[in-house]
């Protein structure tokens, strides 16, 4: 059993790690031998059903981005796997679990929270391993934060009050209208690769915080932390069956059974737009209700009256951070053309001071991409932006190690300027460490740049003109905007786009208002 580590972040709000900070923790053997060299013990990543770790049709690699190497084989569930898992969350909700107190729900809540910090550094391990993050990110914010998803949801299923009316009838007497709240039956819930665990979390611990069920699939590329979940939801005493895992892909597979499952009674996906549109598709026939956070093309509009040094860290972070794989990331970076010069000579030393480093190592604060795949993705679109016109200012291909690294799919931090607001490059989610850096005018001429796009999830703008600031990020048409920050996140907030950024919202209330069904009784007195 892995040590019990303190550190963890205030629940309830997340702060985008500083990129060159200092090492928290002294990490100590894995919980799992992720770095083991070729030819040794490769690991089994198992479904979980009922309580119980089971396998699969067939196997697929886990494979490590940082050096291509195979670090486990995952069971592939089939149709009688998923159905299997449905039908056991299904009995969890219709016994024990669905009719719990909620006060009772939200302690196990609690108790799964200690679980993973119980399990810190196995868990740490397993983000890193599966996805090649630095250690000081999954460190910092990835488990923390899973921790805190489940607190915050305990506590605020014991508090969230519900409307009541008393109204007069035709007749003249009273009658009373109240609304209670009872569990939406059974989940699904698609994770992506990027932030596999805080993300996993995030839609886990409002559903069972809501007396439901789940079965759960997560990306093919990061299964680690969803099954190493199971772990804590045992110890923390969630009957069987109400946390279910099934890995695989997605048409044809899992994914696609899952959602097309009639006993699945709602999905909750974070991913692609394209992805969630198939999902929504898939859904459809049985009129499943839906929450979907999909991608981004999110823009920062910096003024010249900005202060400096903090805009710079802060746009470095927006688009650099976790190799630029967060919804969140800024692609689209508008500075007036006052400091525009200034500003671009920053930012791009702010690039090339990072370092690409090895995962484990404390001072690495940029890893790689998730696949060989995506790395492909990525680096068509750094050569379709040299084919468009853009200025290269920095980047632009594959760093070169010496070592095992050049068998993993790094990418250079990449910066460009010049391409016209109708450029693909301009319009299209890339999804990695780029940005392209636009000049502009006029504060209308900015907001207008920004809002030029089929997304809307975030913004961020960089002005010391508090009036200014309220007035642009109000004009925004995304879910979320920062001003003089980025990635600030308190938990009780509404989160999610509009447009091809997504349907519905999360956090705080408005999660629990899609995880559960709102049943109103009106009483004559």
């Amino acid at each position: 059993m892995c040590p019990k580590l303190r550190r963890h972040s205030p629940a309830g709000t997340d702060q985008a790690p500083q990129l060159k900070s200092k090492p928290l923790l002294h990490f100590h053997p894995p919980c799992y031998d992720f770095s083991r060299p070729p030819g040794d013990f490769v690991k089994q990543i198992q479904n979980y059903i009922d309580g119980r770790f089971v396998s699969g049709v067939r196997e697929f690699a886990d494979v490590n981005p940082a050096d291509g190497s195979v670090i486990a084989q995952v069971a592939e569930a089939g149709l009688r796997q998923v159905d299997e898992a449905v039908q056991a969350a299904r009995r969890a909700l219709n016994t024990e679990w669905g009719s719990l107190a909620v006060r009772e729900r939200a302690a196990r809540l609690y108790k799964v929270a200690d679980a993973i910090e119980k399990r810190f550094d196995c868990f740490v391990q397993a983000e890193v391993a599966d996805t090649g993050k630095p250690v000081s990110l999954a460190s910092k914010l990835d488990v923390p934060r899973a921790a805190a998803n489940f607190r915050v949801f305990a506590d605020l299923i014991k508090v969230s009050g519900l409307e009541s009316f008393q109204t007069q009838t035709p007749d003249g007497v009273n009658a009373l209208n109240y609304a209670i709240r009872k569990p939406l039956g059974v989940v699904g819930v698609i994770t992506p690769w990027n932030l596999p665990l805080l993300l996993l979390t995030w839609k886990v611990a409002p559903a069972l915080a809501c007396g439901n069920a789940v079965v759960v699939k997560p990306s093919e590329e990061t299964p680690a932390t969803a099954t190493l979940l199971a772990e804590a939801v045992q110890e923390a005493g969630i009957p069987d069956g109400v946390y279910n895992v099934v890995h695989g892909f997605g048409p044809g597979s899992a994914g696609e059974f899952l959602t097309q499952h009639p006993d699945i009674n709602a999905i909750t996906f974070t991913g692609e737009s394209k992805t969630g549109a198939a999902i929504m598709k898939s859904a459809a026939p049985t009129l499943k209700p839906v929450s979907f956070e999909l991608g981004g093309k999110n823009a920062a509009i910096v003024f010249a009256d900005c202060d400096f040094e903090p805009a710079v860290n802060g746009l470095s972070e927006a688009v650099f951070l976790n190799t630029g794989q967060v919804c969140l990331c800024a692609e689209r970076v508008y500075v007036e053309h006052k400091i525009f010069d200034r500003f671009l000579d920053a930012l791009k030393k702010k690039a090339e001071n990072l370092n690409l480093g090895w995962p484990y190592d404390t001072a690495t604060d940029f890893g790689p991409l998730i696949s060989a795949q995506h790395r492909e993705k990525v680096l068509s679109y750094f050569q379709l932006a040299k084919d468009e016109g853009a200025t290269l200012i920095t980047g632009g291909g594959i760093p070169e190690f010496g070592d095992a690294r050049d068998r993993g799919f790094y990418v250079q931090p990449t910066i460009y300027t010049g391409l016209s607001e109708s450029a693909r490059c301009v319009k299209e989610e890339i999804f990695g460490p780029v940005c392209h850096v636009a000049p502009f005018d006029s504060e209308e001429e900015a907001v207008a740049m920004a809002n030029n796009t089929k997304y809307g999830l975030a913004a961020s703008v960089w002005t010391s003109d508090l009036k200014r600031g309220h007035r642009v990020a109000q004009q925004m048409n995304v879910g979320i905007t920062w001003v003089n920050c980025w990635y600030l996140r308190d938990l009780r907030t509404p989160f999610g786009g509009v447009g091809l950024s997504g349907i519905g919202r999360e956090g705080g209330i408005h999660s629990l208002n899609f995880y559960s069904e709102l049943n109103n009784i009106c009483i004559r007195l």
